[in-house]
């Protein structure tokens, strides 16, 4: 086990005893030239803004349920410790292309290390990739932009059009199922929690890692994944040292797979950031411009009403429920998926699932912890600045006139689909504009971008988990970590 996955393990154990050392926010105060008069009339004003907007968001976050406990309760929800030994089986499994039967991609593809977890592009690169990990990636898009991994272990719902979720809006609750699309339907409900279910998907999706050269179902997609791994003597020895009833010889079967996948995610909880350490009571955990920015977002900005803290929403900032953003339509020109409507350039979101025309363009609310790692914003990557993803979703219907695809990569950059009948969907909490002030909207984006980030999650921090070789004796992946700038979310 590498000692980067044994210290994420032992934090995740151990961090109920001691706070983690994270993005410091240095408070300056002034002081008189006779400090013997007390501060100068300024400094005074300044120090009651201070004291009072400190004091205005503790009110705020207790009226939302926000406790910054949640990173805390991993294990107590699960019942039981994270496994050390079955999550190093699983970080293999998930950097390792073996599992992937177009032998080029794996969890890791797209989920990287350099950007959360999450993707490197606006839109996800499966398979008849280039190998590389990173912003050269190349090769044919899916439809949508991968999602961070992080956290995952609270989210009720998976995936952009919530295509996986646990019936009981908990996803370390079974009781009342785990719904999947059909083939699966609640088929996989009798697994302890909705990532174990969630690990039986990717290796049967063909543009993502199983491609088109082996036919069948689901069902004998996974059974060739599992011949890769019983054929393998090194997996059969982790899967025999990490599982007790494997040890007599007995084949490793797809609840092993999707154990050891859920159990390396449970050890990505990134959820001690400065807010979360400001609401245990660290009142210098944040600084002022983000401490502004935070009662913005739970105040007049309204970006709370979806990007909701409370009840099931475990302090993940998302209602995990599904809107119409009207973020523009954005197809590339090389795809593996065939796109929505008459010109193939749209994605009808929840639809897909529904079959119900009155769910077109619907897609669940972005989790917003560690959102300054991402590459690109919204569903589709069409915003590769978080200051423009922010400006768009303040009014949609004026940024729409104006949105272009110049700053997108080169094969992303051709006409949009249709806004129109987008935005005439558009959801009433986003269809009245938020006028904020340059420093208001400066104040927003410090918060989301550094009020929200565990800095355990930055690049160098997670470029570690990257195993030097794998079980299966293939290269592997290139990965490209981002340099950054001193103290950017990127940072090295």
């Amino acid at each position: 086990m590498t000692a980067t996955i044994r210290s994420i393990l032992v934090r995740t154990h151990a961090c109920t005893c001691s706070s983690l050392v994270l993005l410091s926010s240095i408070l300056v105060a002034g002081c008189s030239q006779d400090s013997s008069t007390g501060p100068s009339a300024p400094n005074a004003v300044m120090s009651r803004e201070s004291g009072g907007r400190t004091s205005d968001l503790r009110g705020v976050l207790r009226a939302a349920g926000f406790t910054g406990q949640v990173g805390l309760t991993l294990e107590a929800r699960l019942g039981r410790p994270v496994d050390r030994r079955v999550a190093e089986l699983g970080r293999m499994l998930w950097f390792d292309p073996f599992t992937g039967l177009n032998n080029d991609n794996s969890c890791g593809g797209c989920h990287s290390p350099s950007n959360g977890f999450g993707d490197t592009q606006s839109i996800a690169i499966g398979i008849d990739n280039n190998g590389i990990v990173g912003p050269d990636r190349g090769g044919p898009r899916n439809q949508r932009r991968t999602p961070m991994a992080i956290n995952t272990a609270f989210f009720p719902t998976l995936m952009w059009n919530s295509r996986f979720f646990s019936a009981s809006g908990d996803p370390f609750d079974n009781s009342r199922g785990f719904i999947f699309p059909p083939p699966e339907g609640k088929s996989l409900s009798y697994l302890s929690h909705l990532l174990q279910a969630q690990a039986f998907i990717p290796p049967t999706e063909r543009t993502e890692a199983a491609g088109f050269k082996i036919p069948g179902t689901s069902h004998d997609l996974r059974q060739a994944v599992l011949d890769r791994l019983n054929g393998n003597r090194a997996y059969r020895q982790l899967f025999a040292s990490a599982f007790a009833d494997l040890r007599h010889g007995r084949p490793i079967t797809f609840d092993h797979f999707g154990r050891a996948i859920a159990e390396f995610e449970f050890t990505l909880v990134f959820a001690n950031a400065p807010i979360d350490r400001f609401a245990r009571g660290e009142s210098e955990a944040m600084s002022q411009s983000q401490k502004a920015g935070a009662l913005l977002f739970f105040g007049r900005a309204g970006c709370v009403r979806c990007h909701a803290v409370g009840g099931q929403s475990n302090e993940m900032f998302s209602d995990f429920r599904q809107h119409v953003a009207g973020i523009p339509q954005v197809a590339p020109s090389h795809a593996n998926v065939i796109f929505d409507g008459p010109g193939a350039n749209e994605d009808f979101g929840l639809e897909q699932v529904s079959g119900r025309q009155a769910d077109r363009y619907l897609f669940r609310t972005s989790p917003l912890r560690n959102v300054g790692l991402q590459p690109a914003f919204m569903h589709n990557g069409a915003f590769v600045r978080l200051e423009d993803a922010l400006r768009y979703h303040l009014d949609a219907r004026s940024q729409a006139r104006t949105y272009t695809t110049a700053a997108l990569a080169t094969d992303l950059r051709g006409p949009t689909g249709p806004s129109a009948p987008v935005l005439n969907r558009l959801d009433p909490l986003l269809r009245r504009p938020v006028a904020l002030s340059e420093e208001e909207f400066t104040q927003l984006v410090d918060f989301l971008r550094y009020g929200l980030l565990d800095s355990d999650a930055r690049p160098n921090e997670l470029r570690g988990l990257v195993p030097t070789t794998l079980p299966s004796g293939l290269p592997g992946f290139r990965f490209q970590f981002p340099e950054g700038r001193r103290g950017s979310p990127t940072d090295r």
